[in-house]
């Protein structure tokens, strides 16, 4: 039996700048999706994950299918079928998974379920991928198999480990040294309660102004307008939402640079007031807090933090908004207040603490067994026979 990890992604920096091709910075994180597999010479690829409808993939069926779309399956037969076009021959397997990432929260669970399974599946047919290609090819998995869009930046964060910072325009990707605890910083996350599933047309929405702005201007995404072409029609679409959505990528894309500089720096006070310039960008020209149908959690967390940090930490929506989970940075002595606050709110144990991983997927032999050296459980035996 073979133990692997696969870390989730927290957004740093970049809220949907991703999207118009702009800068974003992510990094891994100690909480993922670990599993334990054995190769089987069966041609097929069997999952096991609590709380999950078993998976079955033959490998003789790559192909996408538009029923399947939305589903943890399409991720795992699109990786798999991503990985055909550069594996000659793949080799199945069987695996049980335990998660700690809630999916459809935020955390890129799924990016973190298609990394996972491809270098499992490139491990057992004895290929070695690098981290970038295994990225892609799990992104391309996920906008093609998947049926949802996928930024570079979660899948190549999932594969990399540490902080991530990339300029999607430019194809540049550097690694970022984001040791929050060297720095006597604790970073956490607190989920609102609220799913985000009823928030895609929403999300869609914001991608959609961005760019009829950009089309304004002759191109396709606001990463191609020139900063001083926007500022000189900037003054007569203030309150435009369209234009404030736009604003909030030039200012954003901008401040992702400067928060990687001020990690260079290991300036954390720096980087917390940028961080907080982000979070209100968010807030007040992104207008990614509240959409209908969904709850009311993502606003009263955010008044919260601010009403416990202000002065003395930094807060903002974190990754997609409407729904899902709050980030927050804070000196050490803060955060058990910072904690107890969020938990009265939301619930024991709504705010948790996290670390940033320095490994990305990996091989985990060392890490403590899931299920005390017994193989699968018990519950697993009708899928694995």
């Amino acid at each position: 039996m073979t133990r692997f990890f696969c870390p989730g992604r927290v957004e740093l920096a970049g809220n949907h700048t991703d999207q118009q091709r702009g800068r974003v910075m992510a990094a891994a994180m100690d909480r993922g999706i670990t599993a334990e597999a054995e190769p089987n010479d069966e041609g097929v690829i069997r999952v096991f994950c609590e709380g999950f409808d078993p998976i079955e993939v033959e490998l003789s069926r790559l192909w996408p299918d538009e029923k399947e779309q939305g589903r943890p399956s399409a991720l795992v037969r699109g990786i798999a079928g991503s990985l055909a076009e550069i594996i000659p021959e793949l080799r199945g397997f069987d695996a049980y998974l335990f998660s700690s990432l809630p999916p459809r929260r935020g955390l890129a669970a799924s990016a973190t379920l298609s990394v996972l399974v491809g270098y499992i599946l490139a491990t057992f047919s004895g290929a070695e991928i690098p981290a970038e290609e295994l990225a892609r090819a799990a992104q391309k998995a996920e906008s093609r198999w998947f049926g949802k869009p996928c930024a570079l930046v979660d899948t190549l964060t999932c594969a990399m480990g540490g902080g991530v910072y990339m300029d999607v325009l430019e194809n540049k990707i550097l690694p970022i040294d984001c040791d929050f605890d060297s720095l006597g910083l604790a970073m956490c996350l607190t989920d609102t309660g609220d799913n985000n599933r009823q928030a895609e047309a929403a999300y869609a929405q914001i991608a959609a102004d961005m760019t009829a702005v950009a089309q304004q201007f002759g191109e396709p995404v606001l990463a191609r307008v020139r900063g001083p072409v926007f500022e000189e029609q900037w003054p007569a679409h203030q309150t435009d939402r369209q234009w404030m959505r736009a604003r909030h990528f030039f200012d954003e894309t901008w401040r992702v640079s400067s928060m990687a500089d001020a990690l260079g720096l290991r300036d954390g006070q720096r980087y917390m007031e940028l961080m907080n310039q982000s979070g209100r960008s968010s807030e007040k020209l992104l207008r990614n807090i509240t959409a209908e149908g969904c709850g009311d959690g993502l606003a009263r967390c955010l008044e919260a933090s601010g009403n416990l940090l202000a002065g003395r930490g930094a807060w903002r929506v974190h990754s997609l908004g409407f729904a899902g989970f709050v980030l927050a940075l804070m000196p050490e002595m803060h955060f058990e207040l910072y904690q107890a606050g969020m938990d009265k709110l939301f619930g024991a144990g709504a705010c948790q603490r996290i670390h940033v991983s320095p490994r990305g997927v990996c091989l985990a032999q060392e890490d403590k067994a899931l299920f005390n050296g017994r193989g699968f459980p018990e519950e697993a035996a009708p899928l694995l026979g």
